[in-house]
């Protein structure tokens, strides 16, 4: 079960993907897990992402935890956030 702070963080991660997809005119609804590649998000994009996230939670996340399997859905970006998160706070 979700903690508030992990809904927050989802929903949180939700609006940066939703920011690239409005940006791109990608139409479709993309549901916490699903393949954002698949969606409709290029290499760039996901790139993007990265960066987008990084500001958003003023996280720097690891080159080895920059791969596309840590950004594939917003389930795995948000569970790499809060995972930076806790890290920054050891």
């Amino acid at each position: 079960m979700l903690d508030r702070a992990d809904i927050h963080l989802t929903d949180r991660v939700a609006l940066l993907v939703r920011g690239i997809f409005d940006r791109r005119a990608i139409a479709r609804p993309v549901g916490r897990d699903d393949d954002l590649r698949a969606s409709g998000l290029s290499s760039l994009d996901v790139v993007n992402l990265m960066l987008a996230v990084e500001a958003e939670f003023a996280v720097k996340i690891p080159e080895r935890e920059m791969t596309p399997a840590n950004f594939r859905s917003i389930a795995r970006i948000a569970a790499l956030v809060a995972a930076c998160q806790e890290a920054s706070l050891i």
